[in-house]
């Protein structure tokens, strides 16, 4: 059976694809929105309860003013949605006193006119007791970012875009073949698809579908993710007492107490390389003894705080962190979208926008979220 009518159909329904579809039919497309799982699955790289949302970037300007552009159009979503899915906690960042990364930080902040604020250790120490800052110098602070409540903010823009005629399938699509331009996308159960342009969005399946092109590009790694019980009465681990925080050394980010979930805690280290669609959603007794420890280290009056949720996730990386946004080598109406690198989400309306523009034939793609820029060596220099 042949499905025809559009003008574009989305590969994947993660909040990147979502926002593309949301931004093209706002432009007046006909759009089919395709997906295997479902939206906001929980083997989706887009799944879970949280991500946060932040501008310091060091001195990459573009993912700041992409994501000041990012916050503008989620807040406006939930305003018209009636949805409560940010909370502004702020974004606190740790780092020792020689940090070319803050220093690069404050000046691209203040180039895109981000507020923000530089906290000395004394007044780190001051100002949020709860934390145990030993090998920190100095932080700055973000007032005016925070955290979106990630499935729950999938579900959301695609519901928006369904309400503006998108069409969901829930189906799972087939690699093309041949050469040329596509006139039709099929799917397992032996449907073909008909579109002007074809969007493949989908994060952590991109070197599935595509083998030889993006499996050696594209590596989705294991994130063990955890959240622990504070304890009974207390509102030190809850906004506004604690925002949220990142210890840039360690590597190591974190969430305070939203919506009495627990503190959260993960590791900003690449795990093990993983299957999305096998790999064990059961976190390891090493990382879980891993996370009671460092949340014990960082947060002393939590010592032997129980473990009360925990979430195994990934990421899709490049080899450097950047994006990709690129037409596909093959098919001159085929595009290549994803690479979250485990800091997209909060781009997903800004990387929207800018892919609707690309199949609207309005601008190029960005040069450093080209196919020829992603490697197949892990160096990452994005964080």
């Amino acid at each position: 059976m042949k499905q025809s009518g559009f003008d574009v159909a989305v590969v994947g329904a993660g909040v990147f694809g979502a926002w593309m579809a949301l931004h093209l039919a706002k432009r007046g497309q006909r759009v089919l929105l395709l997906e295997m799982y479902g939206t906001a699955h929980a083997r989706a790289s887009s799944g879970g309860e949280s991500r946060i949302i932040r501008t310091s970037y060091g001195a990459d300007e573009i993912y700041t003013r992409w994501s000041q552009r990012s916050l503008t159009q989620w807040k406006e979503l939930f305003a018209a949605t009636n949805e409560k899915l940010f909370y502004e906690t702020g974004v606190l960042w740790l780092g020792a006193e020689a940090s070319d990364y803050l220093e690069q930080s404050r000046a691209n902040l203040q180039l895109c006119g981000v507020q923000n604020e530089v906290l000395e250790k004394r007044e780190l120490e001051a100002r949020y007791p709860q934390i145990n800052f030993d090998g920190v110098a100095r932080g700055w602070f973000e007032p005016h970012s925070g955290v979106l409540l990630a499935r729950r903010a999938v579900n959301c823009t695609v519901e928006s875009a369904l309400r503006l005629g998108v069409v969901l399938r829930i189906a799972q699509a087939l690699a093309p073949k041949g050469r040329g331009r596509l006139d039709s996308l099929e799917t397992t159960s032996g449907e073909r698809i008909a579109a002007g342009q074809f969007v493949f969005a989908c994060g952590p399946w991109l070197g599935k579908i595509f083998p030889d092109l993006l499996g050696p590009r594209i590596f989705p790694t294991r994130q063990e993710v955890f959240f622990f019980g504070t304890p009974p009465g207390d509102l030190r681990f809850a906004p506004p007492s604690l925002p949220t925080w990142f210890f840039q050394t360690d590597e190591v980010y974190g969430m305070p107490d939203i919506e009495s979930r627990g503190l959260k805690l993960a590791c900003d280290i690449h795990g093990p390389l993983v299957d999305p669609d096998t790999q064990s959603r059961v976190v390891s007794s090493g990382k879980a003894e891993w996370a009671t420890q460092y949340v014990a280290k960082r947060f002393p009056s939590m010592k032997g705080a129980p473990i009360v949720e925990t979430r195994v996730c990934q990421y899709e990386n490049t080899s450097n962190g950047d994006f990709l946004v690129d037409g596909h080598p093959d098919f001159s109406n085929v595009w290549l979208v994803g690479g979250g690198s485990g800091h997209g989400f909060k781009h997903g309306p800004a990387l929207g926008e800018h892919v609707a523009g690309l199949v609207l034939g309005e601008h190029t793609t960005e040069p450093r979220f080209s196919l020829d820029t992603k490697l197949t060596q892990q160096q990452r220099s994005v964080h």
